[in-house]
């Protein structure tokens, strides 16, 4: 998978990953993303993506089967917008996490952090 996905789950395999990249994280914030990817992988019918861009920012990405031409690409994009709303608080800390933990620049945060506790 690619190295920017955080986890995905599959509403037709009935599958469910999370990128060994990302181990780190705190095991309630994993059940969180799992929850949040598995819920809206069933809502949509489709395989449900979160990935980190380069900056750090958590994006939602839906990919319906080819022969599915029913999937509703608005009402998907509503339920991501809600979760966006819903999930700020957990989302905006993915990115922190993802900045210090992940970038160039986050060795210095971190020693800036540890520095002023």
């Amino acid at each position: 998978m690619d190295e920017n996905i955080l986890a995905a789950a599959s509403w037709e395999k009935q599958k469910f990953y999370f990128s060994s990249e990302y181990d780190a994280i705190p095991q309630s914030i994993k059940q969180d993303i799992q929850i949040m990817c598995v819920t809206m992988a069933e809502k949509l019918c489709c395989t449900f993506i979160m990935r980190f861009d380069e900056d750090g920012n958590v994006y939602f990405e839906t990919v319906r089967g080819e022969d599915d031409f029913d999937f509703d690409e608005i009402g998907a994009e509503l339920e991501i917008k809600k979760i966006q709303r819903k999930d700020k608080e957990l989302l905006n800390a993915l990115r922190l996490w993802y900045l210090i933990y992940k970038t160039d620049k986050g060795e210095s945060v971190r020693e800036e952090l540890l520095r002023n506790e």
